[in-house]
């Protein structure tokens, strides 16, 4: 079931639920009987959680326009960080 939004001019704004693909451009207000046309909206993304919606926005942003690099970042950028050894493996023997 999709949620759909109706505008009416008695009520304003209209939310029904139908499944989707069903919903016709125009239906009758559920609440006074006026005839209410269909109006598009966003999705609501919004309600996504914030990785979610922080990947939706980096992806988005790089569609059209991807970031290019004109110089080698710093040397202490480029190291990886020494790996955290395990204190049970730590008297192990090492190549």
């Amino acid at each position: 079931m999709a949620t759909y939004t109706y505008r009416c001019a008695v009520d304003g704004t209209v939310d029904v639920r139908l499944p989707i693909g069903t919903a016709p451009s125009a239906l009758d207000c559920p609440d006074c009987g006026t005839p209410a046309a269909r109006v598009f909206t966003a999705p609501r993304l919004g309600l996504a959680d914030r990785r979610r919606m922080a990947v939706l926005d980096h992806t988005e942003s790089s569609r059209s326009a991807p970031p290019v690099v004109t110089s080698l970042p710093a040397a202490a950028a480029r190291r990886a960080p020494a790996p955290r050894l395990d204190p049970r493996t730590a008297r192990l023997p090492r190549p």
